[in-house]
């Protein structure tokens, strides 16, 4: 099944994102990279936020960068997912921030292929505060293959 197609069947909107002060995905050559794209849920890991919790916040960022990129490029399809990093609002003693960032890899799993084009470098890592105070924030980069 081609990514678009597996976007929607997990019911991703590839509806344009709003842009807002900054571009949200520009195209270099053959790599489209995004700008971080924060979860709208706000909050705290190791405070007033689950693992669990936060997982769902980065796959909402997932779900934020796929329709960045499709309204970039036109098509998720032809695509290869090459590194996401993941920055999570966390307290000093949580460190479980791989968890969390695991929501946005286990999305680019299901629609590009864990074995396949999905299959990326990743950095997940803790800060004292994120823009907004949203509780995840991706960004990432991805190859447009030949052919």
């Amino acid at each position: 099944m081609d990514a678009d197609k597996k976007a929607r069947e997990l019911q991703i909107s590839l509806d344009p994102v709003k842009p807002g002060y900054l571009n949200l995905c520009v195209r270099t050559g053959n790599l489209l990279i995004t700008s971080g794209h924060v979860s709208d849920m706000k909050g705290v890991l190791g405070k007033n936020i689950t693992v669990d919790q936060g997982y769902e916040a980065a796959q909402d960022c997932a779900r934020k960068i796929l329709r960045s990129v499709y309204h970039t490029h036109g098509t998720l399809n032809g695509l290869r997912v090459l590194k996401l990093l993941g920055c999570v609002y966390s307290m000093p003693d949580f460190t479980d921030q791989h968890l969390v960032i695991n929501g946005a890899s286990d999305l680019m799993h299901q629609i590009f292929g864990k074995d396949g084009d999905g299959y990326h470098a990743r950095s997940a890592l803790g800060f004292a505060a994120l823009p907004t105070g949203a509780a995840v924030e991706v960004e990432a980069i991805f190859e447009i293959k030949a052919g």
